[in-house]
């Protein structure tokens, strides 16, 4: 009884929220000690507390698949389908990196496309350090952000399979997401602008006559130059080539016309 989905609990993706979460790693967490003494009874408001006691995330472990406790939240999550008011508070919450991880996996599972890039992205900015523990037991150090963009990106993390999304690309073809700029990109641009205010005149003259005889552009120019030679090379030739002609049609026009005048004044003539 204590493992049912509330009665309340509406369907995600077309199936019972808990079933997201695959049969075996499932079967190990309901016997799992932490689910047992810490999972049990756990309403929403509990679970807050619970979620700011964590020290790392991560799947399952061992040889006989252990559970950790953020996948254990994230079940018991998936069992009482907190109100999505309180899941985005998770992810905006700054004081507690876990809380932040769990509500960011749990938006992941149970989020539409639009909703997963418009709270999760954000969190790309967030450079913080996580501790998670591998399969085989061992703590490694990530980022938040690293853990964000494998959600939008990969399709299990932390031994679970996600559900499918749509390609960013698509929704802002469907104009459902605005398209995304880059805070770099931003910073770039700024840099730039800055840059070009407070650079000297003469340091802006000598790039501009840097650039205008840089070796590329001396190539370039090199190359227009030999091909504008060639035309004109191949011009001289065709006209060179049209006098001749024309040279040679009028002797042999002139020797015609002084042949038949010879023929003319033949005394041997009929």
């Amino acid at each position: 009884m204590a493992n049912r989905t509330v009665k309340d609990a509406k369907t995600i993706h077309g199936t019972n929220p808990q079933y997201l979460i695959e049969k075996i790693i499932r079967s190990r967490i309901y016997d799992n000690k932490f689910w047992k003494e810490e999972c049990f009874a756990l309403s929403a408001e509990l679970l807050v507390d619970k979620a700011m006691s964590m020290r790392f995330i991560g799947g399952v472990f061992g040889g006989n698949i252990k559970p950790t406790p953020f996948l254990c939240l994230t079940l018991k999550m998936l069992q009482i389908q907190p109100e999505k008011d309180i899941i985005v508070e998770f992810i905006k919450n700054e004081e507690f990196k876990y809380v932040r991880a769990l509500g960011a996996f749990y938006m992941r599972l149970t989020g539409s496309s639009v909703d997963c890039y418009k709270y999760l992205e954000p969190l790309l900015a967030d450079s913080r350090k996580l501790r998670r523990q591998n399969r085989d037991g061992q703590f490694e150090l990530i980022h938040v952000d690293e853990f964000i963009d494998s959600l939008l990106r990969d399709e299990r993390v932390c031994d679970v399979i996600l559900p499918r999304i749509q390609s960013r690309h698509v929704l802002e073809e469907n104009n459902e997401l605005e398209p995304k700029v880059s805070i770099l990109e931003e910073d770039i641009e700024e840099g730039v602008e800055s840059s070009d205010e407070e650079e000297p005149t003469e340091k802006r003259r000598e790039k501009e006559h840097r650039s205008k005889h840089s070796p590329a552009k001396e190539k370039r120019r090199d190359r227009e130059r030999e091909k504008r030679n060639r035309d004109r090379d191949r011009r001289d030739r065709d006209r060179s080539d049209r006098r001749d002609r024309d040279r040679h049609r009028r002797s042999r026009s002139h020797d015609r016309e002084r042949t038949k005048r010879h023929r003319s004044r033949s005394p041997y003539r009929k």
